[in-house]
């Protein structure tokens, strides 16, 4: 079983959609797989509404993964 890191920059880029950082939770969020995933932090978010704790903030959203 080989494990996935995802590029925070990834997420943005094939979400043109998201519009704020909370859109942008939503999406993490929703990630799942059955292999090991990795989310990595290449790039802060460039939203408005980016809390300083935006880094806390995402992992916790990534740890939720589809619950």
């Amino acid at each position: 079983m080989e494990a996935i890191e995802v590029k925070l920059s990834d997420i943005i880029i094939q979400h043109p959609e998201v519009n704020s950082f909370q859109q942008l939770l939503d999406k993490v969020q929703a990630m799942t797989s059955e292999n090991m995933i990795f989310l990595n932090f290449d790039i802060k978010p460039d939203y408005r509404d980016t809390p300083r704790n935006w880094e806390w903030k995402l992992e916790v959203a990534f740890g939720k993964g589809g619950k």
